[in-house]
């Protein structure tokens, strides 16, 4: 049986701090935030600590991304018993695996999870994912990409209506289904891409077309790691 790894003080608060934005927003903190978060005085500390991690198994930094921290699939269950208080995971800790459709293509008008999008099954860890996902999502493109959400890779969704500020979420406007991270606008509804080369949408209050699918609880990367 695999021993924990021995983490020091601070990078017990770090794991805490990535476990607890993961849970809250679906993705990993910047280095920024961390920064921010621990008042160190340069964003080069805060990637000197999660190098740490790395070589200590608990994390993979996946380069091109502000926000390129992965958690390993054995890491929540490893670290669970001992990350300060709010660190707290909510994945049945006691289920060997769950078995997630994955969604393909929707097509316009139908029910995300209708039979003709699931493409197949997986059998995953649930101790990769902050919340209980429901189903995973294929992505296509590259708008998140500043999030780490790749073209390819596979985002666990958990299905719900609502959304806190900031989370990233599956939304539907009209007959697109799309993954981008939500702000409540002077206006209305903003969905902020994760990739400058993409424009935020605007959605008006009340707008019948919109609609929340679900909130990102989690990624399984699909792709190459180069």
């Amino acid at each position: 049986m695999d021993e924990s790894p021995k983490l020091t003080p601070r990078q017990q608060q770090i794991m805490a701090l990535i476990l607890r934005t993961i849970e809250t927003t679906g993705a990993p903190p910047t280095r920024a935030e961390i920064a921010t978060e621990f008042g160190f005085r340069s964003h080069n500390a805060a990637e000197e600590h999660l190098r740490a991690l790395a070589r200590k198994g608990v994390i993979e930094l996946v380069g091109g991304t502000s926000r390129g921290i992965r958690l390993k699939s054995d890491t929540l269950r490893r670290l669970r018993s001992g990350l300060p208080e709010g660190a707290e995971v909510m994945a049945d800790p006691t289920a060997d695996t769950l078995t997630l459709p994955l969604v393909g293509r929707v097509a316009a008008g139908s029910p995300i999870l209708a039979q003709e999008h699931i493409e197949r099954s997986y059998a995953v860890e649930p101790h990769l994912f902050a919340r209980r996902p429901d189903y995973l999502l294929k992505v296509r493109g590259m708008s998140m990409r500043d999030a780490g959400i790749l073209d390819g890779d596979l985002l666990a969704v958990q299905r719900g209506s609502s959304a806190q500020n900031g989370q990233i979420v599956v939304a539907r406007l009209g007959d697109e289904v799309t993954v981008k991270r939500l702000r409540h606008g002077p206006a209305g509804i903003e969905l902020h891409p994760e990739n400058p080369d993409f424009p935020v949408i605007h959605v008006d209050r009340g707008d019948p077309d919109f609609t929340i699918e679900g909130l990102a609880v989690g990624l399984i990367r699909n792709t190459p790691m180069l």
